[in-house]
């Protein structure tokens, strides 16, 4: 039965059926489902099986609005959705809108902090430096003195989010329900996962929080700067911090880069983010080049750390040995960390997942190593696993987005800049930082505890042991086939093997006895001939009779037993 859509959910229905159309595989729909959310001809029929450009899909996505843009940004992380091509495009979308009204600006600070906005600020400039899909960006200065950058969350931007994500999770449950590809890819999943993303991202509290937590992680790089929030002037739909000032990493021109190190700087920036991920485990998810500024001292600013990403410590050891592996061409070893990471599926195949992913690495090193894109590879690889049956996880998607986000901006500021070579330089370092990791006070106390738990219960676990094994009650459980019940198969299959002996012993009675002449006859015919033929004929029917009943039986208890 096709799903019941009203008046004021339709448009977000014919938006995404749009884009299933233009570029789904032939339509990833069937007929039947699409004509739930047609009305009459306004949603076209696909061209072509052939998807249109990367770039045209992330300026679809721009085009539909806040709840899209940020769809494509979370796509950009599942390489196992969207070939390397798509991901690339939509690693670079960025939401430019217009500016809402800064009577509206007013308004939302003071409901929000329960001040009037000159009780707060000495200055704040009505014009905003950045307006978003969001929330937009105003330049403030604090009453002393301090200069501030305040982020405004847009009126109403929850209920129209929540109105596409209601669309968007009844559209994805229908293709789970009704397609082989929901089926595969599991879009409801997928839909529940963007829809935690967004939701964190609409609390700046949040923000302020990671904003924290990633400042102290990275203290000792002197050339990143991150701002931090004013506590007292930030809430879930504002937040307040330290301006920056500066410039987009793309609008730095070929004269500036003169007049900086920039060699010096994407080292310093590509080992900040390997120390996020395989270090720290706590990272910026999005670096894109809107999001990294070079200040005016010639550093550069972290900015909007509203989607990050967590790892664990397990997750961290095998992504650095798969970014190792990856960066050094070692393609047995990237396929054995795949494998051993992976979610296998019914269909998954080992030797073709390690055939796939020693091609993909290979193929890699006849080139220069500054041509190199690490990203780029790991990508490939997640989307080479899928292929095999071996669903890598999202983590492992985000991890070569952010390299592949990383090479881009490494390359805007030094062009020759090798992201491979400063993987391999820091690897040591690397590796030494997770071993002083695993062996902090914390970690040491856990270990120390579970180790004397141990040494308190071994002498009682020795003691009850052994003395089971002195007074011989010493037993072993094996968990094999049901004894019983395979002999008594074993006796039906006897049992029917012996009465069909003796029915053919019959049939050949039967047959010699037509050649002995006897005056006790049936029909013309010998009579004690007819009568092991009828006994034959019987026992057979009632051989047959009984097999079907039992199957049928047997059958039954079986439903019983698996309901």
């Amino acid at each position: 039965m096709a799903p019941t859509l009203s008046l004021t959910h339709l448009r977000h229905y014919k938006d995404i059926v749009r884009l299933l159309f233009k570029y789904g595989r032939g339509g990833v729909l069937t007929r039947g489902s699409i004509e739930a959310f047609q009305d009459d001809d306004d949603v076209p029929e696909p061209e072509s099986a052939t998807p249109p450009a990367a770039e045209e899909l992330a300026a679809d996505l721009e085009r539909l609005g806040p709840t899209f843009i940020k769809l494509g940004q979370v796509l950009s992380t599942r390489a196992d959705l969207l070939p390397v091509a798509y991901l690339t495009a939509l690693t670079r979308l960025q939401d430019k809108v217009e500016p809402f009204p800064f009577s509206e600006v007013e308004r939302i600070i003071e409901s929000e902090l329960g001040v009037r906005l000159s009780k707060l600020f000495s200055s704040f400039d009505p014009k905003p430096v950045a307006a978003a899909s969001l929330g937009q960006v105003h330049r403030a200065e604090l009453r002393d003195g301090r200069p501030v950058a305040v982020k405004v969350q847009r009126p109403d931007i929850r209920e129209g989010i929540t109105e596409d994500l209601a669309a968007l999770a009844e559209v994805a449950a229908l293709l789970d329900k009704h397609t082989d590809v929901g089926r595969r890819f599991r879009f409801a999943s997928v839909v529940k996962e963007f829809e935690r993303t967004l939701m964190q991202e609409l609390d700046y509290r949040l923000e302020a929080q990671n904003l924290v937590t990633l400042g102290k992680n990275l203290a000792k790089f002197e050339r990143i700067v991150v701002p931090q929030p004013v506590g007292d002037l930030s809430t879930a739909r504002v937040l307040t911090m330290a301006h920056v000032s500066g410039r987009k990493i793309t609008d730095i021109g070929p004269l500036a880069r003169l007049d900086m190190d920039g060699d010096a700087i994407a080292e310093q920036l590509f080992r900040a983010y390997l120390q996020q991920i395989l270090v720290d485990g706590f990272f910026h998810a999005d670096p894109h080049p809107g999001n990294v500024f070079l200040t005016a001292e010639r550093d550069l600013a972290l900015l909007d750390l509203g989607m990050v990403g967590r790892l664990s410590p397990e997750m961290r050891g095998q992504l650095l040995k798969l970014v190792l592996g990856v960066s050094e061409g070692r393609g047995e070893d990237v396929a054995q960390v795949a494998e051993a990471i992976s979610e296998k599926g019914s269909d998954f195949d080992p030797a073709a997942l390690r055939r796939v992913i020693v091609t993909l690495v290979a193929q890699q090193q006849g080139a220069q190593l500054k041509n190199l894109a690490v990203g780029r590879i790991v990508l490939e690889v997640v989307r080479g696993a899928m292929d095999t049956g071996a669903r890598l996880p999202p983590e492992l998607t985000l991890l070569g987005k952010t390299l592949l986000q990383l090479d881009e901006i490494g390359r805007c500021l030094a062009p020759d800049f090798d992201p491979n070579a400063a993987i391999r330089d820091y690897a040591a370092e690397l590796v030494s930082q997770q071993m002083r990791q695993s062996l902090s006070p914390g970690n040491l106390l856990s270990t120390f505890t579970e180790l004397r738990e141990f040494a308190q219960q071994l002498p009682g676990r020795a003691n009850k042991f052994l003395d089971k094994a002195v007074n011989n009650e010493l037993s072993f459980a094996v968990k094999t086939i049901d004894e019983a019940l395979l002999i008594g198969g074993l006796q039906k299959i006897a049992n029917r093997i012996t009465l069909g002996l003796v029915l053919a012993a019959l049939i050949v009675g039967a047959a010699l006895l037509m050649h002995v002449p006897t005056t006790f006859r049936i029909a013309g015919y010998p009579g004690f001939a007819i009568l092991c033929f009828v006994a034959a004929a019987t026992g057979g029917v009632l051989l047959a009779g009984s097999i079907v009943l039992q199957d049928r039986r047997d059958r039954r208890a079986h439903k019983t037993t698996s309901t």
